[in-house]
């Protein structure tokens, strides 16, 4: 442990002292979830000051707070057990340049040192906005003890924001001014110097949906006093929280002597479907076959030499499986073997396609038949082969799931197949079509903090032979205020993404894509992909990518090369003048336990040269949620306000969020601001989303689903 962290925890100690005492007199060790709600910071707090408390793991949370002094919209991820991480956009009246009201964007961390037991409190430590203009920052140390199952005390010391009353002296020396330049770079020299200041408060929960609160701050709202838009009279605040249901708080409070405060807060748990779930179509049961001696004839081979039987059962497996939402692509039948391969046109999980699939073979085979060979098919391309033994689904159908999974093996499609496949008649070529509203946003934006349009898209997809699609959509406006905007970008390199909003506020038709699209297997282990057309709203033109996979290793490898053009504002058929060539290597890793880190080394869309490092948490049904940060050559005069680009991106699967079964996300990436450096091409079906959810690993995870 280092020095600086074991002064931290002796402090950490020091401010739950007297929490720690009492608690363990009374002998009490709660529930370390019990009473649990957010502050107006959005992560575990009582009001304004933090507490020690943990959300659940992978908890997705999400609050708006409102009073005279400001707004705190504020988006939160349970990273890990210990871990929190928080994305906030705040409007502070007038303590902008020139007294104008400031819209800020920070990040948060708040680490559980340790959980609560009988007689010791929990203890975190925490950091406030730690990247940026550093309006809120601050810093703390953090214990909280249950004094009886409802009733628990808080104490703590801050820094920054959180010392600016009451300070007792500054134990690890001088706080230096923040010299925050374009923003976007991390504080680090300010954490934990300065002056210190205690802080304590008091939870009781006087029941299941009542929680009363009451807190000492340390927060002495200097520049919100200074502007006139706060009249801070007491350190003394108190709160009411009412949680209504198991997701949504809220909460009223009387701040600083003279305001009401008012917030609502959500909190999802993304390992529970928010709505029932396994509403979908039973699966066919399994249909054991006869035992050897009491009918041998049943297992006979005799049946291999009449033409007839395996386009007859190839139709009937086929006709099957359409009416479970999949399609049979092709199928190569022999006496004891059975080799399928299958496209999941309606399951977010692929085994629960498998599984279906599996019962299905176990009806319209012969008896002779002991090995099924399920390969699902990707966009074309075979993926992993599952190789199962008929005798083991007929065995384990009403087991759990791990005992058919321990007898499963899994290969790549090219090397397991045995060849010999034959095509379904009637699959290609298809066209699908689809009308549904959107929904466009433009946030952040100073002069208006949301905008949005709402309006028609028409899609359409013909898949002309296997691995070949042809795609497109248009959209159309029907209402909306996206073409009030009137601030133009400052960014003083090519405007490949800064100019978004002269792209949102078209008034007429436009096409937000039209593409040919062509995937490949050319050997194992590899995929392949070539798209042309006009790629996504910004630029259209030509992108190549092969990646290396192996089905059961966590390893991917891949590069990707493009050449494209900027498109004109309308989204028609027109482009600016303006090429550029960019490309990517890519190494994906699956680190476990849901945990996937990607990095992307290459020329992006602005000719700057750089990485992205990102880092998703993937739950079992689907959902994700992660992080991802780009570091160029710009410099941060080049790049502009936030020195480089970050983000978060969230992927709720609609089968999650509705409980009907279905293969569709809803994909939503969150960036403080849209500027030009690191700006990469938005190319739709990249190989390594496609094609890991069919293997191993995956597969694995997702195993539970292969009996639903």
């Amino acid at each position: 442990m280092t020095r600086g962290r074991a002064r931290l925890l002796r402090l950490g100690v020091a401010a739950g002292a007297v929490a720690a005492a009492l608690g363990a007199a009374l002998g009490v060790a709660a529930d370390p979830m019990q009473g649990f709600g957010p502050g107006s910071f959005g992560l575990p707090g009582l009001i304004d000051m933090p507490t020690a408390e943990s959300a659940p793991d992978g908890t997705i949370g999400g609050s708006f707070f409102r009073f005279d002094a400001g707004t705190r919209i504020t988006l939160t991820f349970q990273v890990t057990k210990g871990l929190a991480g928080a994305f906030r956009y705040s409007r502070i009246p007038g303590v902008g340049a020139g007294g104008e009201t400031l819209y800020d964007r920070s990040f948060d961390l708040h680490y559980q040192l340790f959980g609560e037991t009988a007689l010791r409190p929990a203890i975190a430590i925490g950091l406030r906005d730690f990247v940026g203009t550093g309006v809120l920052s601050s810093e703390y140390v953090v214990a909280t003890k249950s004094l009886t199952p409802r009733l628990r005390v808080t104490a703590g010391l801050g820094w920054g924001r959180l010392a600016s009353l009451g300070g007792i002296g500054s134990p690890f020396g001088s706080r230096p001014a923040l010299d925050f330049g374009k923003g976007g770079k991390a504080n680090d020299d300010q954490w934990f110097r300065g002056e210190v200041a205690p802080f304590a408060g008091i939870a009781w929960q006087a029941s299941d949906r009542l929680t009363l609160k009451a807190e000492y701050s340390s927060d002495a709202y200097e520049r919100e006093e200074a502007a006139g838009s706060f009249d801070r009279k007491s350190p003394v605040n108190f709160g009411v929280d009412y949680r209504i249901g198991k997701t949504n708080t809220l909460s009223a409070q009387y701040l600083y002597g003279t305001e009401i405060g008012v917030q609502f807060s959500v909190a999802l748990d993304p390992h529970v479907s928010p709505v029932p779930s396994g509403i979908e179509t039973a699966p066919l049961p399994v249909r054991p076959r006869p035992a050897r001696a009491a009918d041998p004839e049943a297992w006979s081979t005799g049946w291999v030499s009449d033409p007839t039987v395996a386009p007859g059962v190839q139709d009937a497996v086929a006709r099957a499986l359409e009416k479970d939402g999949q399609r049979l692509e092709s199928m190569a039948l022999s006496a004891t073997r059975v080799e399928v391969r299958v496209r999941n046109e309606r399951y977010g999980a692929e085994p629960e396609a498998i599984g279906r699939t599996a019962r299905i073979l176990t009806r319209a085979l012969p008896a002779s038949v002991e090995t099924f060979v399920i390969t699902p098919v990707v966009r074309g391309m075979a993926a992993s082969a599952v190789t199962l033994r008929r005798s083991d689904v007929e065995a384990l159908e009403h087991e759990a799931s791990g005992a058919l999974l321990a007898r499963v093996s899994f290969g790549d499609a090219l090397r397991v197949s045995d060849g010999g496949l034959s095509r379904t008649d009637g699959l290609y070529p298809r066209f699908l079509w689809s009308a549904a509203p959107y929904v466009d946003l433009n946030i952040f934006d100073p002069d208006d903090p949301l905008r949005g349009d709402v309006g028609l898209r028409l899609g359409g997809r013909a898949e002309i032979r296997p691995g070949l699609f042809a795609s497109g959509a248009v959209r159309q406006k029907a209402l909306g205020n996206l073409d009030e905007i009137t601030r133009k970008s400052d960014s003083i390199i090519q405007h490949v993404r800064s100019d978004l909003a002269e792209y949102q506020k078209q008034e007429d038709p436009v096409i937000e894509h039209l593409t040919l699209a062509g995937y490949a297997r050319p050997a194992p282990d590899l995929y392949a992909r070539l798209t042309v057309g006009y790629l996504e709203r910004m630029f259209g033109g030509v992108s190549g990518e092969v990646l290396w996979k192996r089905v059961d290793s966590p390893l991917a490898l891949g590069v990707e090369v493009n050449y494209t053009g900027q498109r004109n504002f309308d989204q028609l058929l027109g482009f600016q003048d303006y090429e550029v060539a960019t490309g990517h290597a890519s190494a994906y890793y699956d680190l476990g336990k849901g945990f996937l880190a990607q990095l992307d080394v290459g020329r992006y869309l602005a000719k700057d040269w750089g990485a992205t490092f990102t880092l998703d948490r993937e739950f079992a049904n689907g959902v994700r949620v992660g992080a991802f940060a780009t570091v160029t050559d710009l410099s941060s005069r080049e790049f502009g306000e936030g020195s480089f680009d970050k983000g978060i991106r969230v992927t709720i699967p609609l089968g999650w969020a509705t409980g009907r079964p279905s293969t569709g996300t809803v994909d939503t990436t969150i960036r403080p601001l849209n500027r030009d450096g690191g700006a990469r091409l938005a190319v739709d079906g990249r190989l390594y989303e496609t094609i890991r959810g069919s293997h191993q690993g995956e597969l694995s995870e997702e195993w539970g689903r292969v009996w639903r």
